[in-house]
């Protein structure tokens, strides 16, 4: 297959997708340009080839165009971090944005407006009536995936080559991270260099396990998480269970919560759980103090008791120190660790002790040679927070993406270019 690292793009014109999906505060400025730093250089090796780039990304979830979501807010950023002045067109499809793509010269770069300004990008109808019927909803459906179609082929008709580097989202299946790939051949489909880390990182925790092997799930539902739970009790030895969901498990076995975070419809699920991994031979390992508040803020009020004695009016923000204690003890010896969501409110400085633990210990298993992979916004967020991200093995751009490869998912942004 062919590869960014032996393919010579001198005179060719490249579209590239890229995740620029980025935060942007109340005056519309970035305030983490991560995602975009992370496309850097895919997009240098290409101009530094003799090539030129056609940029494509989204941002947000836009209802049609509007100023919040624009591309332009960050255009200033991207020439900054690509030292080139990035040209920028005010649609990402059109005569004039036709125009602008067929007369980069080499070393020139251009930015599109916001792909998901248009329906088609994602092939969703919009504008639909709640009231609307099942035939109207279908014939919305039909109509919008045939204009997909020419809309497809527009982006790609800017280009002599196709780069997907956008990770995050590589599990859906639009116009621009999977089906433009159909219109270039096989020699002229590849993936950028951070999508063909992503890949090799994941493939390497799955595939190339050394062992123990931990992984760590945070977040408030068991039930978001439930697939990948049970995919990696097939896979993994130790498995640690916080975050949220910890009072899920909690109530499950009698335990008093407090006003807790808890889906209580997923309580026998919680059991099931417990009875798998035991029944796999998984040293499943859930917390058993927790901090809590007496109210949702920093500030609040703060006590540690055992996990199922949460006073009413009290909930669990964060881990107590025995849970502490347990999972940095496990995460220590182990020799590969994924990492998905923080074990508390690391939002919280007050409440952020078990997460930097926890990313401690990651820190010194890797240090004494594990492979660890961080993965999902809120731990990425967590990691940096803790100004951690250089001392793991890989920080994965990818949240539901990273999750859907691990569950064993066909993302259809990789098959379109490698074929499975």
């Amino acid at each position: 297959m062919q590869t960014i690292d032996n393919f010579n793009f001198a005179g060719k014109k490249a579209f590239v997708r890229v995740d620029f999906n980025v935060p942007l505060d109340e005056n519309l400025h970035i305030t983490d340009d991560t995602r975009i730093r992370a496309a850097i250089p895919t997009l240098k090796k290409i101009l530094k080839d003799g090539g030129s780039v056609i940029i494509g990304s989204h941002l947000g979830r836009p209802k049609g165009p509007t100023d919040k979501y624009s591309l332009k807010h960050i255009l200033p950023r991207v020439s900054e971090l690509l030292g080139v002045d990035v040209q920028f067109a005010d649609d990402c499809i059109g005569e004039e944005t036709a125009a602008k793509a067929a007369a980069l010269r080499p070393g020139e770069a251009l930015l599109l407006e916001n792909l998901r300004f248009y329906a088609e990008e994602e092939g969703k109808p919009r504008g639909l009536a709640e009231e609307a019927s099942p035939e109207e909803v279908a014939e919305a459906k039909k109509a919008v995936k045939e204009s997909q179609k020419q809309f497809t082929e527009t982006l790609a008709s800017y280009a002599d080559v196709y780069v997907n580097d956008a990770f995050g989202t590589a599990h859906r299946a639009h116009a621009s991270t999977a089906l433009i790939a159909d219109h270039f051949d096989a020699d002229h489909k590849l993936f950028g260099y951070l999508l063909q880390n992503e890949i090799k990182a994941i493939e390497k925790v799955l595939n190339e396990t050394q062992r123990p092997f931990t992984a760590i799930m945070g977040g408030s539902k068991v039930s978001s998480k439930i697939d990948i739970i049970k995919n990696l009790l097939d896979k993994v030895d130790n498995l640690i269970l916080a975050g949220g969901m910890t009072y899920t498990f909690a109530k499950a076995y009698g335990g008093k919560i407090g006003k807790s975070i808890v889906e209580d419809d997923k309580l026998a699920l919680a059991q099931e759980i417990v009875d798998l991994a035991k029944e796999k031979g998984v040293n499943l390992v859930l917390a058993t103090d927790a901090k809590i508040a007496d109210d949702f803020n920093n500030n609040a009020k703060s006590d540690f008791v055992p996990v199922k004695e949460i006073p009413d009016g009290w909930e669990g923000l964060d881990i107590g120190p025995e849970s502490e204690k347990a999972f940095t003890e496990v995460i220590k010896n182990s020799k590969t660790i994924l990492w998905n969501g923080p074990v508390g409110v690391f939002e919280f400085d007050n409440f952020d002790h078990g997460s930097r633990a926890v990313a401690n210990a990651i820190v010194e298993a890797t240090k004494k040679g594990a492979f660890s992979l961080i993965g999902g916004g809120d731990s990425v967020a967590c990691i940096n927070k803790f100004d951690l991200a250089d001392e793991v093995s890989y920080v994965s751009t990818g949240g539901g993406a990273l999750l859907e490869f691990i569950e064993g998912k066909v993302l259809p942004g990789i098959k379109a270019i490698r074929g499975y």
